[in-house]
């Protein structure tokens, strides 16, 4: 995901991480104010803490994520689009460029769904009150949720892929241009 980076240093690179955190956090607030789909706009938010590690590197992406989600819960008044962020989505992109790296990719997929497993194991066990009220009966079992939540995973990560491999393509390209 991050092979070559063009904002290393300097005020470029602390800019762009700037932006980055405000357009997540932007989307973290949309979907506090979102009646429904809150889901998919903190998903969304996870766009950007990619964005930093495509341009900037591993560490820029961990600054996006950690800003957005201690920001997130200090401004957010619902706090539920802040720890999913936090617990998952504004996670992942860090965790899947690691995860990439491995050299096989029984192995990265092996811990894709391990990761993807806590954070279920953390949201239905942990703050199943407060995330998943509005289950209905049917997805109640601890066995459905986790099949439906690994499913939807797979779809989602390589959906993600696709959109890093879009903004490399198109965005950073640009940003490479103009610096």
């Amino acid at each position: 995901m991050a092979g070559r980076t063009s904002y290393r240093g300097g005020a470029g690179r602390t800019a762009l991480v700037g932006l980055l955190t405000g357009l997540s956090l932007i989307c973290l607030y949309l979907a506090f104010l979102a009646p429904s789909g809150k889901l998919g706009v903190v998903a969304l938010a996870g766009i950007f803490p990619a964005g930093a590690v495509v341009s900037a590197g591993l560490g820029a992406g961990f600054f996006c994520y950690a800003a957005t989600g201690i920001l997130g819960l200090l401004l957010i008044p619902a706090k539920s689009a802040a720890l999913l962020y936090l617990i998952f989505f504004g996670l992942w992109p860090m965790l899947k460029s690691l995860l990439e790296r491995l050299p096989s990719r029984v192995l990265e997929w092996i811990g894709k769904l391990a990761v993807c497993n806590a954070a279920l194991a953390v949201l239905w066990f942990g703050l199943k009150a407060l995330f998943l009220p509005f289950l209905p009966a049917a997805l109640g079992q601890t066995w459905m949720v986790f099949l439906a939540g690994n499913v939807g995973f797979v779809i989602y990560d390589v959906g993600f892929s696709k959109l890093i491999a879009f903004y490399a393509a198109r965005v950073d390209r640009v940003l490479r241009k103009n610096r």
